[in-house]
């Protein structure tokens, strides 16, 4: 192989851009016994890393089977139970008002009533004040007349 394109093979290599078939290449090339003397450092990695490559371990890998643990069952429904009778006291529990809030209470009501009872009279009164305004209409029909009453009296003078 020439040196240029093993020099530009490691320099990928190191940088980590070079494809599996050029990396074979670079482990062919410095596995065989014509290696260039600038590159005889980088030789045993290569090496090495065949070497690793062939080792097998024969050691049996036993992952720890996952078991039913009871406890946190238990926990998950205690915690279930506190927040359903958390929400259930809220949700269902009726404020107790004392004795001062109802009578507050009780007084808000009445004046409630009151001020209904008020305005059901302004409402009358205002219907009624219609009938005014008829009044008012038929008191200007009257100026009218006294306007020819005036001005008949001063033709007949």
């Amino acid at each position: 192989m020439e040196l240029a394109k093993i020099e530009q093979l490691l320099e990928a290599y190191f940088e980590g851009t070079t494809t599996l078939v050029e990396e074979a290449s670079l482990r062919d090339y410095f596995s065989g016994s014509e290696v260039a003397p600038q590159f005889v450092m980088y030789q045993p990695l290569f090496v090495g890393l065949k070497q690793a490559k062939g080792e097998v371990s024969h050691k049996e890998i036993r992952l720890p089977s996952p078991a039913f643990n009871l406890n946190s069952w238990w926990y998950g429904i205690a915690a279930m139970l506190v927040v359903g009778v958390a929400i259930g006291s809220v949700l269902f529990s009726q404020p107790q008002l004392s004795q001062e809030e109802k009578e507050a209470v009780a007084a808000f009501e009445k004046s409630k009533e009151t001020l209904r009872l008020l305005s059901e009279s302004l409402n009358k009164g205002t219907e009624e004040l219609a009938y005014l305004n008829e009044f008012t209409k038929g008191t200007s029909s009257i100026a009218h007349i006294n306007q020819f009453t005036d001005t008949k009296n001063k033709i007949l003078k």
